[in-house]
């Protein structure tokens, strides 16, 4: 198969589709025959269907690599690291931060194969390709391709919205689209996406009209505050969005899975919760972009993994404090436990047992250590993502090279996004639909459920409350950074009040007894003094990467909108 140049940039396109190697995922099985962009291709069904796997996974690889969890989580402040990525960390990120330039690389990789699609198959379509077929591709490129600008806009602001690449080739005048316009856009393809995608997957693993769905109730949840007037959310939006949460709820068949941790045991690929995966393969050690690199970089040592270089990250003390449970004590150290299998699921504590990890030098399953008795910091390292080795795998990974799929979105949120959109403008909300949507997840997590009214009721629901349910149940998903964008649309004071709150500095936790502890006691590190961020209009949105302002200098210049 012949492949052409990828300039991994803004100017260069992003040209190139690579070929995909034989792997589990069935519709990635069957890489295509051909060039893509010769009047060879886009023949067949089978031809058509090959030529958009590569939107599951190749693409979306710089963004899974790293940047998903520095942006979503160290830069939301659900997880930090001590010694690597403090510019995400510390919210001083700049134009030469590495995952800020792999991030925007990334998601213009996906716009720019998603426009190479729709121009190869509105050139080069045969008629043989079946209707169907032709409709539901196109609407897989679509879909990424606004999933794309969802992230550009959120992180970057205005930015340039390309629709087709060989109008810009060699244009270094490209200038940014208002943010307004540019959500307008991605509005606009998202709801064209999810009246040509299929109700039911065509092979497991693909978009379905409830992926955008989806999709539309996170994007008219956050358009409600874009569009905001003097602080008060779009009430047609905040409507949209629970109207297309509720449908997704009731029509895609979807369930949640009745137990939480099992979303992360692998294999859990495709699961009833999931509506859309990065699609990740073991394809063999000499194999790079296919196959998930970022469990490498959350386990805490190889003795779990291969490299294990993450021996430096691990939840934030403001994410700890987030666990119901856990009750601030005069000396202002934390102490107690919590019934939130969610902590279990994506932090590790002295003591937790994680039976589907062996450890390496000793074939035991592994409890995570406790701190010696005199050490002032350790680390609840990441468990959410974090799978094992060969030894747990049946030898299907190796360094870097992963099988485990990445969640971009799951039922759970569904729910989450109805009980927001109906507290909307108000400071509460005792809609009783808003309150057992709420309760499922909080239920599923091993809480007692949220009561409104009766005896020692908790009262009506509020969006401090959803919004800490919103942290905890996607913690480690790249997500907390997003809901604080969505947030500061509206609500800038908020969200910055809550960035600057949060303590991102070092701590210790110790159990009551090992094994099987019953509580744990955390303190932070006494001489450890970067502990808090400074977050203000100047530093909240990323800089534009200096390599792409040098080829393009007009991305500096005063946005326009978008037609």
């Amino acid at each position: 198969m012949k492949t052409m140049n990828c300039i991994k940039s803004l100017m260069g396109a992003l040209l190139a589709f690579a070929a995909l190697t034989s792997c589990k995922k069935s519709f990635l099985e069957k890489p295509p025959l051909s060039s893509v962009v010769d009047a060879n291709f886009y023949k067949t069904d089978d031809q058509v269907m090959s030529a958009t796997a590569l939107l599951y996974s190749e693409v979306w690889f710089d963004y899974n690599d790293k940047a998903m969890y520095n942006l979503g989580d160290f830069r939301g402040g659900t997880a930090f690291s001590a010694w690597n990525d403090r510019g995400n960390v510390m919210f001083n990120t700049t134009g030469d931060n590495g995952e800020n330039g792999a991030s925007w690389r990334a998601f213009f990789n996906v716009v720019g194969q998603s426009n190479l699609f729709l121009y190869n198959m509105k050139k080069y379509g045969g008629p043989a390709v079946s209707e169907g077929v032709r409709r539901t591709a196109i609407a897989e490129a679509r879909f990424m391709r606004a999933l794309a600008y969802r992230f550009l806009v959120m992180n970057w602001g205005p930015v340039p919205v390309i629709e087709n690449n060989f109008d810009h080739l060699f244009d270094s005048s490209i200038t940014r689209n208002t943010v307004p316009s540019v959500w307008r856009f991605i509005t606009r393809e998202m709801r064209a996406a999810a009246a040509d995608l299929p109700e039911v997957a065509s092979q497991e693993g693909r978009l379905t009209k409830w992926s955008a769905e989806g999709m539309l109730a996170r994007f008219y949840l956050t358009r409600a505050g874009v569009e905001a007037s003097g602080g008060t959310r779009k009430q047609e939006f905040l409507d949209s969005a629970k109207y297309y949460a509720q449908r997704v709820i009731q029509n895609s068949g979807k369930k949640l899975l009745s137990n939480y941790e099992n979303l992360f045991k692998f294999p859990y690929d495709n699961n009833t919760e999931s509506l859309f995966e990065l699609q990740w393969v073991f394809s063999g050690p000499n194999v790079w972009g296919t196959q998930n690199s970022m469990p490498e970089y959350l386990a805490y040592n190889p003795d779990i993994s291969f490299g294990g270089w993450g021996g430096d990250k691990g939840a934030t003390w403001w994410m700890i404090k987030q666990y119901e449970g856990f009750a601030e004590q005069p000396d202002g150290s934390l102490k107690g436990r919590t019934l939130d299998q969610r902590l279990h699921a994506t932090f590790m504590l002295p003591g937790f047992y994680y039976p589907e990890i062996t450890k390496v030098s000793d074939k035991q399953k592994l409890v995570f250590p406790a701190p010696a008795a005199s050490a002032d910091q350790n680390f609840l390292s990441i468990k959410k993502y974090v799978i094992g080795s060969p030894i747990d795998l049946a030898g299907q990974a190796s360094q870097q090279h992963y099988p485990n799929n990445t969640y971009m979105m799951r039922l759970a949120e569904m729910y989450l996004i109805y009980a927001e959109a109906a507290i909307g403008n108000n400071t509460s909300t005792t809609d009783a639909a808003a309150v057992n949507y709420f309760n499922a997840v909080r239920t599923r997590a091993g809480l007692a459920p949220w009561t409104v009214s009766g005896a020692n009721a908790n009262g009506p629901l509020t969006l401090d409350v959803v919004q800490s349910e919103r942290f905890k149940e996607f913690a480690m998903e790249g997500m907390a950074w997003y809901d604080l964008v969505s947030l500061h649309y509206w609500n800038p004071s908020k969200a910055f009040s809550i960035l600057n709150s949060q303590d991102r500095g070092l701590f210790v936790t110790k159990p009551d007894q090992m094994p099987n502890p019953t509580q744990w006691t955390f303190t932070k590190t006494s001489w450890f003094s970067e502990r808090t961020i400074s977050a203000s209009d100047g530093n909240f949105l990323l800089p534009i990467p200096n390599v792409e302002l040098a080829q393009a200098p007009n991305l500096q210049k005063a946005p326009v909108d978008y037609p």
